[in-house]
């Protein structure tokens, strides 16, 4: 069983959503400077205190930064208990503060993962009982302390989660409407957001050229890239769960120096973002949300129907995650929300308007790549395209592909890759 005691250096481990481990580990590079190790379903660096802080600062790919504290084989609950009881709980936590354990599992014997996450935080309370005759209490939703257990068939690996809330949580979206932006609808996710822009090869530099959403919703896209395109950390507005880990407080000063550094990068947009939307309440929504990114100034919003708008620019990439229901149907149709998603579900209007967007496209477009994210694998079919790669990614528990489509005037097909 291997305990880290607080070492100066760790293996750093870094979840991230299924298809995106290569362009993480391209990416922590840029960051650190470091070589990363892509294993299933997230990284792995080699790093110390600065280094989590920077990732969590810089990352807009991963998930989480976990530090590592202790791993090893297990049965039961009861060696699970056994193993947590062999850290440097006092190192970490007080008996005034708050702790959550989270669990996850692939192919583990146990029977209940919620007994497991029991079961830590039993010997975390007992190792401070015993020390301090007081233990701490449990916070579900903040606490001081977020430990992260991940259980297989025979080995476990308990980490400190050191960003506190999930790192597609930027920071800009409305308290008050960010779970969701239209009523029964979630927003596209940040980190899938900048997982697409990535691999496009998009990071939003002169060379890069404009990018175009033109099916925005709630901006998230447009936001990312905007950020991309002044030099905005994606973590720049938001707090990390390290800032009052007890280990961390010695490097508080160079968090501060990696925060002014962030800071005095921003810079004007090196290239033109637009986006747009059928829908004014979308727009308008959007509008706002960038406006709380601090991107407002870099992105240009038009109310607009994708079937009918003209490019913006001569030529660059179009970044999309085709929409559904509502902001399916055109301006003034009144096709109800509930109808008009039956009615593309079922395969009806989504064919006619991918068939139109596709004929737009080569109508309007020639010299544009377009880049769209579906789990329809028949998409390239629906739009009488012939896609030039396809990206294999996860929204969530749903297997999607980012296609890419190469505009030629003219022609019923893409240039070929």
């Amino acid at each position: 069983m291997n305990s880290n005691r607080n070492p100066k250096t760790v293996s750093l481990w870094l979840p991230c959503a299924g298809g995106v481990e290569a362009l993480l580990v391209d990416e922590v590079a840029r960051i650190t400077g470091r070589s990363a190790e892509a294993g299933r379903g997230g990284v792995w660096v080699d790093g110390d205190a600065v280094t989590a802080m920077q990732l969590n600062l810089e990352s807009r790919l991963a998930q989480r930064v976990l530090w590592p504290l202790i791993d090893g084989a297990y049965r039961d609950e009861h060696d699970l208990y056994d193993m947590a009881r062999q850290v440097a709980w006092l190192d970490w936590i007080t008996p005034a503060q708050t702790l959550r354990v989270d669990v996850a599992a692939q192919r583990s014997p146990l029977q209940s993962l919620n007994f497991a996450a029991l079961r830590i935080k039993d010997a975390v309370c007992d190792v401070l009982r015993d020390a301090t005759g007081e233990r701490p209490s449990v916070d579900t939703r903040r606490p001081d302390l977020a430990l992260a257990l991940f259980v297989g068939a025979e080995h476990a690996t308990l980490y400190v989660d050191t960003s506190g809330e999930a790192l597609f949580k930027r920071g800009w979206r409305d308290a008050r409407g960010g779970s969701q932006d239209v009523k029964g609808e979630a927003p596209l996710k940040e980190t899938l957001a900048a997982a697409m822009l990535a691999a496009a090869g998009w990071q939003g530099r002169v060379e890069d050229g404009p990018l175009y959403d033109p099916c925005c919703g709630a901006g998230t896209i447009a936001i990312e890239a905007a950020q991309m395109a002044c030099g905005i950390a994606p973590g720049g507005q938001r707090r990390f769960a390290f800032e009052t880990l007890l280990p961390f407080r010695p490097h508080l000063n160079a968090w501060s120096d990696l925060q002014r550094a962030a800071r005095e990068r921003v810079h004007a947009p090196s290239v033109p973002i637009f986006a747009g939307d059928v829908s004014f309440r979308m727009t308008d929504f959007a509008t706002r949300n960038a406006e709380r990114a601090g991107v407002q100034h870099a992105i240009e919003f038009k109310t607009a129907d994708a079937l009918q708008r003209p490019p913006p620019a001569a030529q660059g990439t179009l970044m999309l995650n085709p929409p559904y229901g509502e902001r399916l149907a055109p301006k003034g149709s009144g096709q109800p929300a509930a109808a008009a998603r039956e009615s593309f579900e079922g395969g009806g209007s989504s064919a006619e308007f991918f068939s139109a967007l596709a004929g737009h496209w080569k109508r309007q477009y020639a010299g544009w790549s377009a880049w769209c994210l579906s789990p329809d694998m028949k998409l390239p079919s629906l739009m009488r395209l012939k896609e030039s790669r396809r990206v294999p990614m996860w929204n969530g528990p749903i297997e999607c592909r980012l296609f890419r489509f190469d505009m030629v005037a003219g022609s019923n097909k893409s240039a070929d890759a």
